[in-house]
C-alpha cells in the first residue's frame, strides 16, 4: 500500500548483499504519511510521500 497519491512513488526491488557477497531479494518502501490535505477547497485524507510534503507539493488542511 506504500504509494504516493500525488507523484505515484511506490516500493523499489533490489537485492541485499552479504559479505559473500551472496545475494538475495529486498524491498524499500516509500516513506509514505497520510495527512489531510485540501482538495478544491475541501479536506481529504491522502496518502502523500514526504519528499512531496517538503516540496510544497501539496496543501495541508
Amino acid at each position: 500500500m506504500a504509494k504516493c497519491e500525488i507523484c505515484s512513488k511506490s516500493v523499489h526491488f533490489g537485492n541485499n548483499v552479504s559479505h559473500s557477497h551472496r545475494r538475495s531479494n529486498r524491498i524499500w518502501k516509500s516513506n509514505v504519511k497520510s495527512v489531510k490535505v485540501n482538495v478544491n477547497g475541501a479536506a481529504r485524507k491522502m496518502y502523500v510521500c514526504t519528499s512531496c510534503l517538503r516540496s510544497g507539493a501539496v496543501e495541508r488542511a
